[in-house]
């Protein structure tokens, strides 16, 4: 599959939907908060660590962290629009950068976090951007995917055995299923 324009993909969801959970592609933001704690499930107490945020859109699971009176220690957000990189610094006020994950060098954290990002990329990409997030990260890394055997349009997907398998060389991966259909969330520890 090739990569996704994520420029074009998302600069037409947000022309549609404005800066709200559909502007960076969730169905609703009731699903978006739900995959958010699935991340928040994965991880051990994180008050004291740097979290690195990645295609962290519009600032939302920092916003949702603070919510739910779970924050690091320190928060670095991630993303590549000029769009989501201003919005997030605005709803957040905390540091926000623009890079592409595949490209860019990445700031080290002890955690990397990543909600729907690899959602449009290929296999190759994201197991390339889970490579790049491990090695900029002291603990490990944190993502969803869509879970399925096909491909739908811009979407990727993938079973969990087949992301286990793919990832087993980076560390402890842990699995976590059955918060949302269709969804999956993995933990891989460095």
């Amino acid at each position: 599959m090739k990569r996704a324009d994520h420029r074009k993909f998302y600069a037409r969801t947000v022309q549609k939907y404005g800066k709200t959970a559909r502007g960076v592609a969730w169905i609703d933001e009731n699903r978006q908060k739900r995959r958010f704690g699935a991340i928040l499930k994965q991880l051990p107490a994180i008050g004291e660590s740097v979290v690195a945020d990645a295609g962290c859109g519009f600032g939302d699971l920092w916003l949702f962290m603070q919510e739910r009176g779970v924050l690091p220690g320190s928060y670095i957000g991630i993303d590549m629009l000029d769009v989501m990189v201003e919005e997030a610094r605005n709803r957040t006020g905390q540091r926000v950068l623009k890079r592409d994950l595949l490209k860019d060098p990445l700031p080290e954290a002890d955690w990397y976090l990543v909600s729907g990002t690899f959602n449009l990329m290929s296999r190759f990409e994201t197991i390339l951007a889970i490579r790049r997030c491990i090695d900029a990260s002291a603990k490990g890394v944190v993502f969803n995917l869509l879970k399925g055997r096909g491909r739908s349009g811009a979407y990727s997907y993938w079973l969990p055995r087949e992301i286990r398998r793919a990832c087993r060389h980076f560390g402890r991966v842990t699995i976590y299923e059955g918060y949302l259909e269709g969804d999956f969330t993995v933990r891989i520890e460095c």
